[in-house]
């Protein structure tokens, strides 16, 4: 089936580089700049690089969290939510005050650690133990390119986290929750294992 992917624009991070990692795999896709113009894909992309509250400020200020909510939560466009995309999935973001997010996950964004000759941020590559649809056709562990300072700390284990990283401690790199995907890494600096993933995730939605 044929699906259009829609890279959401809300001010935060580079989309070209997303972008042409959905192309290089065959994908169709468009940048989309305002709510409605989600009703116009099949599926939803959101990268971003940035603080929370920033993040937010720009969904609402261009009509994204109600048209999310309508075709992401209501409709089951699937949803693919990208380091800061997916940290605005959880309640509340902690990253220059404290901000109130889109609520699909009872989790709190908060910065990761800090311990000896640990170094936040946190940026490089790094083996995400990963599970489901999304990690299929890799190893496990699989390695993948992070940058990031703040991560998702759930109030529960619950069995939407699909994905899990060691630095310094233990966190979420990764969560599924049905039509909603979400991950901390760069899948679109990750080569092999990132393309992979992308062409799951596409696989996923022309499925749907």
């Amino acid at each position: 089936m044929s699906v259009r992917f829609g890279i959401i624009d809300y001010g935060m991070g580079n989309l070209r580089s997303v972008r042409n990692a959905f192309e290089f795999i065959g994908a169709d896709v468009v940048i989309v700049e305002r709510g409605e113009d989600l009703a116009e894909v099949g599926a939803v992309v959101l990268p971003g690089v940035g603080a929370f509250g920033r993040g937010m400020e720009g969904l609402r200020s261009r009509g994204f969290v109600e048209a999310l909510e309508r075709h992401v939560r209501q409709d089951g466009k699937p949803m693919l939510g990208i380091c800061l995309g997916m940290q605005l999935f959880a309640k509340t973001g902690l990253e220059l005050g404290e901000h109130e997010g889109l609520g699909w996950v009872d989790a709190v964004v908060e910065r990761l650690p800090s311990a000896e000759g640990l170094r936040i941020p946190h940026i490089g590559w790094n083996d995400v133990h990963g599970e489901g649809p999304l990690f299929a056709g890799m190893g496990h562990p699989s390695a993948f390119y992070f940058v990031h300072s703040f991560h998702v700390a759930p109030a529960h284990d619950g069995p939407f986290v699909s994905g899990r990283t060691e630095h310094g401690a233990r966190f979420v790199s990764a969560v599924s929750m049905g039509n909603v995907h979400g991950v901390q890494f760069h899948p679109e600096k990750s080569h092999r294992c990132g393309i992979q993933l992308l062409r799951n995730f596409v696989a996923l939605a022309r499925g749907a």
